[in-house]
């Protein structure tokens, strides 16, 4: 079988590409390039196994699918998550169009997911990872039934050591590389610096409130805050203050005290499921509101066919507008949406 497979260079892509070369399918290397990358380490990969090499050139769709929309979620006082945005429309929206057009059926990522057929229907499921530790199933939950139908994720059956352990007994230079945790298109990690060259109205200071609407300082602009923040806030105050909400339309960033960071509603939007054609009645699941997050029991109702609403049997601490909610039973991802607002603030001190 012919399979593209897409490789940074990193651990997990390239231990991808080993497993299927031994599997004995016919693989294609293919590396996205954002403008000036570096394609070296994929190259040197796709050369001691063997296989044929090539970039893909993804800038302007790249910029408008993932960075504009980052840009944009900034500029509204919103949290996005580029990562899940890529995956649906990059990796296996773009990439996934070269590669049938190169005669591959299927594209590999090196993704700590798993892709099963429900046994009753012929849809397809999305599971957790066999390591629950590097699990990335959350940055997958927008991915059609059709997508998914043409993906393959060869490292989620087996452990982040192991796929070291397979990476480095090819190149082992490979096998010694620390992980990236940062987003690839933001130099140095730097989110400030990139925001101010990124948006035009950056810079724009405005008042932080207390939550009662009491002035407390001044913010530099909305972009550079998210809620559950602490650092840089740039104000003094007898106990720690939080980001609790920002608010686009006064230009404000709200903080408050720990407990009031807490909140146990939510409602999303921009579903996607997986598990399910679409949810027609309130189901319980486990919900998780950032990749990091440990997931909560909830009870999803729905209150259109884009949109439904998450009521938390515990408060949860910083839920954030732009951020993705992921619904699951068991190991198994029943869909998503992304968090557009928050309700049941200060719930923690209820208790």
């Amino acid at each position: 079988m012919k399979v593209v497979v897409a490789m940074s260079g990193g651990i997990d892509s390239s231990a991808a590409a080993i497993l299927l070369k031994v599997a004995g399918h016919e693989i294609i290397g293919m590396t996205m390039q954002l403008g000036n990358d570096d394609a070296t380490n994929a190259r040197t990969v796709a050369d001691k196994l063997d296989i044929p090499h090539y970039t893909l050139d993804v800038t302007d769709i790249f910029a408008e699918k993932v960075i504009d929309y980052f840009c944009r979620e900034y500029q509204s006082g919103r949290t996005p998550n580029p990562c899940i945005r890529c995956n649906r429309h990059i990796k296996f929206g773009a990439l996934l169009e070269n590669a049938r057009q190169m005669g591959a059926d299927l594209v590999a990522t090196g993704h700590h997911a798993r892709i099963r057929s429900k046994a009753s229907s012929d849809r397809f499921l999305l599971k957790k990872g066999i390591d629950r530790r590097k699990d990335q199933s959350y940055f997958l939950y927008l991915l059609t039934q059709q997508q998914l139908s043409h993906a393959l994720f060869p490292v989620g059956n087996i452990t982040k050591e192991r796929t070291r352990q397979i990476a480095g007994a090819l190149w082992p230079p490979l096998g010694a590389r620390a992980e990236s945790q940062e987003i690839c298109f933001i130099p140095d990690d730097d989110h400030v610096t990139f925001l101010k060259s990124a948006l035009a109205e950056a810079d724009r200071p405005g008042p932080i409130l207390d939550s009662k609407g009491n002035i407390l300082g001044t913010h530099q602009g909305i972009p550079y805050y998210t809620v559950g923040q602490r650092k840089g806030l740039g104000i003094t105050a007898p106990e720690p203050l939080y980001v609790i909400r920002i608010d686009p339309e006064q230009n404000a960033v709200i903080v408050g005290s720990k407990e009031e960071a807490y909140a146990t509603e939510l409602i999303a939007s921009g579903l996607n499921w997986i598990s399910i054609d679409r949810l027609n009645e309130p189901i319980a699941a486990r919900a998780k509101i950032r990749y990091r997050h440990r997931e909560a029991d909830a009870i999803i109702t729905p209150l259109n066919e884009d949109s439904c609403y998450v009521n938390f049997s515990e408060p949860q601490w910083a839920i954030t507008p732009g951020q993705a909610v992921v619904f699951y039973r068991e190991d198994t991802v029943i869909g998503g949406g992304t968090i557009d607002s928050v309700k049941g603030y200060g719930e923690k001190t209820k208790e």
